[in-house]
């Protein structure tokens, strides 16, 4: 977790994640308190990826900010683009989804492309 913690952007205290993990930069992911990331999952963070405090990755989940052009020539360019994406807190990713828009916080998504699956009912 302390080369996790010098690898990402800002981190709160508690946080783990199980192998394996691959981002390409790092430094644009930022992670808040009581984070937890399952098996297998890759951030394509090209753009900033802020989540919340208090989120569960489930097992081969992916977060992408970065994407490439339709077009195939401007595609064949190289040209790349991305936009950020934040996670509200208190949210859960489902297993093998997709991430590639923000979410609001106390919800559960899945699917590819990610979408709501429900709200979380919180117990104050």
């Amino acid at each position: 977790m302390e080369l996790l913690k010098k690898l990402f952007g800002s981190t709160e205290e508690q946080l783990y994640t199980e192998p394996t993990f691959h981002c390409d930069y790092g430094y644009n992911i930022h992670v808040g308190e009581n984070f937890y990331a399952n098996f297998t999952w890759l951030l394509l963070d090209f753009c900033p990826i802020i989540i919340g405090d208090y989120c569960f990755i489930a097992p081969s989940v992916h977060i992408y900010t970065a994407t490439h052009p339709f077009d195939p020539f401007k595609r064949n360019s190289g040209a790349e683009y991305g936009k950020s994406v934040t996670i509200g807190d208190n949210v859960v990713v489902a297993s093998d989804s997709v991430v590639t828009k923000n979410v609001p916080a106390d919800i559960v998504v899945g699917g590819n492309p990610a979408k709501i699956i429900k709200q979380i009912e919180l117990n104050k």
